[in-house]
């Protein structure tokens, strides 16, 4: 009678043990690939009155397009004071290193939907005045890597 009730309870471990071995094993990998990103820094200043436009762009269509084609997204910022609190966006966008950044970009820019995003986007007139980028790796001691 013991070993019929303590057989349920070794299979469940053992089931749960291999489980938190493969996930230990995704974490371990997960924070390797994730030591040695690529980050990229975007600033897009609008034309005057459309930054509730590029947040609707990319609240609705260009968030779920960079996942698509891999991008991690990291943030997304406004300024808070002066002027341009009222024109610009800063977000940070995440890759495994500067070529799968390239193709996802090219990838992204091909994509279908997200011309169609783009023009929709546009029809009351262009949305951003310039964009700024920047690569970045991070260092030894970044809490972010």
């Amino acid at each position: 009678m013991f070993c019929k009730s303590v057989a349920p309870v070794i299979a469940i471990a053992l089931i749960a043990g291999a489980f938190s071995l493969g996930y230990t094993t995704r974490a371990a990998d997960d924070k390797a690939e994730k030591a040695n990103r690529f980050f990229e820094i975007r600033t897009y200043t609008t034309h005057e009155g459309k930054l509730d436009d590029l947040h609707k762009r990319f609240r609705d269509h260009t968030n779920k397009l960079f996942r698509k084609q891999g991008m991690e997204l990291v943030g997304y910022w406004t300024p808070t004071e002066g002027d341009r609190a009222k024109n610009t966006l800063v977000y940070i966008l995440a890759y495994k290193d500067r070529a799968h950044r390239d193709k996802a970009w090219k990838a992204f820019l091909a994509d279908p939907d997200w011309k169609g995003a783009f023009k929709a986007s546009r029809k009351d007139g262009p949305i951003v005045s310039k964009v700024e980028k920047e690569f970045l790796t991070p260092t030894d001691y970044s809490p972010i890597k």
